[in-house]
């Protein structure tokens, strides 16, 4: 489904949370809302599924004006996922998954199927997890619980508000990754709240960057790292280039580089000394650069087949934004 904030404002007495807010996000895309604390992102995020009613403006889903559509049946649409999880504690792991489907009169044989197929894709062995109860997780099960939970009805709109504010960095990468594998599984619109650039960055097809309530910028995360508005480069910072470098793998690069003859030595875990594999990071091939002196590393795809040559040039080109998009 696609999503429209058109002319979207809310006030709380005379302060505008949002004020004006217009934006359009097509089928399938994944949109991040980041800014300063208060800015208006996760109001913004809440009034798609009638959480909070704008004060004047509209919000559409597939061009239908979201206030005219009744809250329960609006909201069994849309999976929403929060910082707290709010698992409900008095049920079960499987009993907390299939909470949505109970309430729209799913058979049981697809309640249970569905449960299952839902945390095997969150990476929760269902015979593992499916009687475990919420108190007894860690803030990394809880949170993939709560995706799961959020998916089970499969509903074409995510909203995702702080998914993965309240655990630690490690476990925090973990369900980075693990989201996005899901994601280009499940193809779904989904609005992601973080205060994390970073995860922004990582995470986003497009980036919409808020400020006292109004739009500032929106654009593919590349772009934005290059936007020359006073307050994004602020917001950016000052390592924007290595930001750029993060979110573009070996592989979006390699087409310009030296291919090189297939073969060489690959142990399945990882590429071989003086390479790196296709899907790691720009980033990540600068500092195995860095740390092994190195000016040029081969780069390897996950099956262990030689792709090409990948050099600093390369890397600063990419960086600097030097014919990449």
């Amino acid at each position: 489904m696609t999503l429209e904030w058109r002319n979207a404002s809310k006030v709380y007495g005379k302060k505008k949370a949002v004020d004006d807010f217009c934006l359009e996000v097509p089928r399938g895309e994944l949109l991040i809302l980041v800014g300063p604390s208060g800015c208006g992102k996760t109001t913004s995020l809440r009034m798609i599924n009638r959480l909070v009613e704008p004060s004047s403006g509209k919000i559409l889903v597939d061009g239908k004006d979201v206030s005219e559509i009744p809250v329960t049946e609006l909201r069994r649409h849309i999976g929403y996922v929060i910082q707290q999880v709010g698992l409900f504690p008095h049920m079960n792991v499987a009993e907390n998954v299939g909470a949505v489907p109970r309430l729209l009169k799913w058979d049981k044989d697809r309640i249970q199927a569905r449960v299952r197929e839902l945390l095997d894709l969150v990476g929760l062995p269902a015979d593992d997890y499916l009687e475990a109860w919420p108190a007894h997780l860690s803030g990394g099960e809880a949170q993939r619980v709560g995706v799961a939970r959020a998916l089970a009805a499969d509903p074409p709109i995510l909203l995702m508000d702080e998914p993965f504010g309240a655990v630690d960095p490690l476990t925090r990468e973990v369900l980075q990754r693990e989201f996005l594998r899901i994601r280009s599984t499940l193809k779904k619109t989904v609005v992601f709240v973080t205060h994390d650039l970073d995860e922004a960055i990582r995470l986003g097809d497009c980036i919409a960057v808020m400020n006292e309530g109004r739009l500032v910028a929106a654009a593919a995360p590349g772009e934005l790292l290059l936007n020359a508005n006073p307050f994004i480069r602020d917001f950016t910072g000052e390592d924007r280039a290595l930001r750029r470098l993060a979110r573009l793998s070996v592989g979006d690069t390699i087409g310009q580089a030296t291919p090189i003859a297939p073969g060489g030595f690959y142990d399945g875990t990882g590429a071989p000394t003086g390479s790196i594999r296709t899907d790691a990071s720009l980033k990540e091939a600068l500092s195995l650069m860095l740390e092994a002196g190195e000016s040029s590393l081969n780069a390897v795809s996950p099956s262990g087949r030689h792709m090409g040559r990948l050099t600093m040039e390369d890397l600063l080109e990419n960086a600097a934004g030097i014919g990449v998009s």
